[in-house]
C-alpha cells in the first residue's frame, strides 16, 4: 500500500511519523534540546538516541559469573558488553563463529576496545555495546570485523537469496581497494531492486565512512565517541524510505535542502518524492496526528466494534487485556468473541510498534472453542507484527487464551520518556514529564505564531516547566525563532499545575 513520511522538525523534538492510507503506523521521536544534560542521556530520558554510536571505550570490570563486561564509554553507567558481543575479540585457535568464547578470552580489564551502542540505556541499566561494530548504509551494513556476505532476514525465496548472495560477492570482487580490506556486509531488503553498481557505489561511501574512525582511533583516549550515525532526517529517508513511499514531507526548508542532497549522494530515485510543507496549519494536522500521539500514553485503546484493549507495563513484562465491551454478535458468543480478538490483534502490533514497547508482551484474548478461530487470530496478529522491523516473536495460544510475544529492546518506551511515576500516587500511577510538557508548549508556540505572523507570544505555565524552558533559554529561544515565533516571553504563574498551560498572542 502506499505510504507517507511526514517529518515535523520542530523547536524542540524532531518527530517522524509513516502513514499508510491515512493510518499511523510509526513513529519516532528525538529531541534536540536539552541533550547537555548528561544525567538524562545516561538514563535513557532525554530522547535523544545514542545507537548506532561507535566508542573507544576502556574495560572497567570483567564478570566471569555473568560472561560480561562493564565498559566505560563516558556516559553516568558504564555500558554491558556480553561474551557474544564481545566474541570477535577473542583470539582462538580453531574458533567457531557459533560458540561463544569465556569473556576473560576477549577483554582484560584496563583495555581499550572499541564497541558500538546497539541499546541505549534503558531504566536503570547502562547502554547495551557490541564490539562486532557496523556501519548501516543505503543498501548495505558494514561489518569491518567479520568477512564475507550475509542477507537481511526480510529477503526471502532461495533463488532470491542466492542472486543476492552472488552479486555481493561480485561487489567485493570488483570493489578492490575502495573498499575495507577484509570487511563483510550484510545486505538489506532495499538491496533487492538495486543494480550492482548501485551496491558497489554504497560500499564505498561505507568505506568513506569507516576510514575517519580508524584515524580518529589512533590519537583518541577511551572514553571517546569515533562515530555518530546520521542525523534523524537522513536516518529516516535511510531506512524508511522504500519503493512504495509515495511521498515525503518535511516542515522545514532547511532540511528539506539536506534531505535532497542526501538523497542525490545515496538514493537519487527519491529526491522527486521530497516535499516542502507550508501550510495550511500544521503538518501533523493532515492526518490529526497530534491527538493520536497524545493517547498513546494511555492504557485504553477502543477497537472499531466498541470493545477495546487495555494496555499495562511493568518492570517484568506488559499485559495486554482484550475486552469485548458492550459488543454482541447477533449470531452467538463465539462469533462475538473471533470478531473482537481479531480487531485487537490487527491492532496490537500497531500499538507495540507506536509505543516503542519491548521485552516481554503477554496478551489475553477472549477465550475461543474452535481451533479454526484461534488460528485466525493468530495469523492476523502475525501478519500486524510482521510490519515491524524491530525483531519480535509470537508463542501459539495457551488453552487459558494468552499469547507471548517478545520483542527485542531497543530504547524506552514512550510512556516512559513521556512520563513518570507519581509520588503522590505511590508510584501505582504516571504523570507526564516536565520536558515533555516544555516541548508541547514549545509546539503550541509555533502554531500560534504561524497564526498570528509578527505578533509576540506569551506563555503562562507552572513554575517548573518555565525552569526549564529559562535553563535551556538559549536553545530554546533560538529553536523558536527559526520556526517562525522570535517573540516569546515565558511567565511562572502558581495557578497552573505542571500540565496547565496557556499561550497567547498579542
Amino acid at each position: 500500500m502506499p505510504k507517507e513520511v511526514l517529518i515535523n522538525v520542530g523547536a524542540g523534538e524532531i518527530r517522524v511519523a509513516l502513514v499508510e492510507d491515512g493510518r499511523l503506523q510509526e513513529l519516532a521521536l528525538e529531541r534536540t534540546i536539552g541533550l547537555d544534560d548528561g544525567a538524562a542521556r545516561a538514563q535513557g530520558r532525554s530522547g535523544h538516541s545514542i545507537v548506532g554510536n561507535i566508542i573507544l571505550g576502556r574495560v572497567q570490570r570483567v564478570l566471569p559469573g555473568m560472561q560480561a563486561a562493564f565498559v566505560d564509554v563516558g556516559l553516568d553507567r558504564a555500558g554491558f558488553l556480553g561474551a557474544r558481543e564481545a566474541r570477535c575479540l577473542a583470539d582462538l585457535p580453531g574458533f567457531e563463529e557459533e560458540r561463544t568464547p569465556k569473556i576473560g578470552d576477549c577483554v582484560h580489564e584496563g583495555e581499550e576496545i572499541l564497541v558500538q551502542v546497539v541499546k541505549d540505556p534503558i531504566g536503570e541499566k547502562g547502554a547495551r555495546l557490541s564490539a562486532n561494530v557496523t556501519i548501516p548504509g543505503r543498501l548495505a551494513v558494514l561489518v569491518p570485523n567479520q568477512p564475507g556476505i550475509a542477507l537481511s532476514r526480510r529477503i526471502e525465496g532461495d533463488d532470491e537469496r542466492a542472486r543476492m548472495m552472488a552479486m555481493g560477492e561480485q561487489m567485493i570482487a570488483q570493489g578492490g581497494d575502495r573498499l575495507v580490506p577484509g570487511a563483510g556486509y550484510i545486505l538489506r531488503t532495499a538491496a533487492t531492486d538495486a543494480a550492482l553498481n548501485d551496491l558497489k557505489e554504497d560500499a564505498e561511501r561505507l568505506a568513506e565512512a569507516w576510514r575517519p574512525v580508524l584515524a580518529k582511533r589512533q590519537a583518541a583516549t577511551a572514553p571517546a565517541t569515533l562515530y555518530h550515525d546520521l542525523d534523524p532526517v537522513e536516518r529516516t529517508l535511510r531506512d524508511m524510505v522504500r519503493a512504495d513511499t509515495v511521498r515525503v514531507v518535511i516542515d522545514d526548508a532547511a532540511s528539506v535542502e539536506a534531505a535532497r542532497a542526501y538523497c542525490r549522494r545515496a538514493m537519487p530515485e527519491a529526491e522527486s518524492h521530497i516535499e516542502l510543507f507550508d501550510g495550511p496549519g500544521q503538518l501533523f494536522d493532515m492526518y490529526e496526528l497530534e491527538e493520536e500521539i497524545d493517547r498513546l500514553t494511555s492504557p485504553r485503546v477502543p477497537l472499531p466494534s466498541g470493545g477495546w484493549i487495555t494496555i499495562e507495563s511493568t518492570e517484568a513484562l506488559t499485559a495486554v487485556d482484550v475486552n469485548s465491551g458492550s459488543f454482541t454478535a447477533s449470531t452467538g458468543l463465539e462469533e462475538t468473541s473471533v470478531k473482537v480478538n481479531i480487531e485487537a490483534a490487527d491492532e496490537i502490533g500497531r500499538q507495540v510498534r507506536l509505543r516503542g514497547i519491548g521485552g516481554l508482551i503477554v496478551v489475553d484474548f477472549i477465550h475461543l472453542s474452535e481451533a479454526r478461530n484461534v488460528a485466525e487470530v493468530i495469523d492476523v496478529l502475525a501478519q500486524s507484527i510482521s510490519k515491524d522491523h524491530t525483531p519480535t516473536q509470537i508463542s501459539p495460544m495457551s488453552e487459558f487464551g494468552l499469547v507471548e510475544i517478545t520483542r527485542k529492546r531497543v530504547r524506552d518506551p514512550l510512556f516512559k520518556l513521556m512520563s513518570e511515576c507519581c509520588r503522590s500516587c505511590s508510584g501505582q500511577g504516571r504523570k507526564r514529564t516536565r520536558d515533555s510538557i516544555a516541548l508541547e508548549v514549545m509546539r503550541r508556540v509555533e502554531r500560534a505564531a504561524a497564526a498570528a505572523p509578527g505578533k509576540a507570544v506569551v506563555v503562562r505555565a507552572s513554575a517548573e516547566v518555565v525552569r526549564w524552558l529559562d535553563d535551556h533559554g538559549e536553545e530554546v529561544k533560538g529553536a523558536l525563532a527559526r520556526r517562525g515565533a522570535p517573540r516569546v516571553r515565558f511567565e511562572a504563574n502558581d495557578g497552573y499545575a505542571r500540565e496547565g498551560f496557556d499561550v497567547a498572542t498579542g
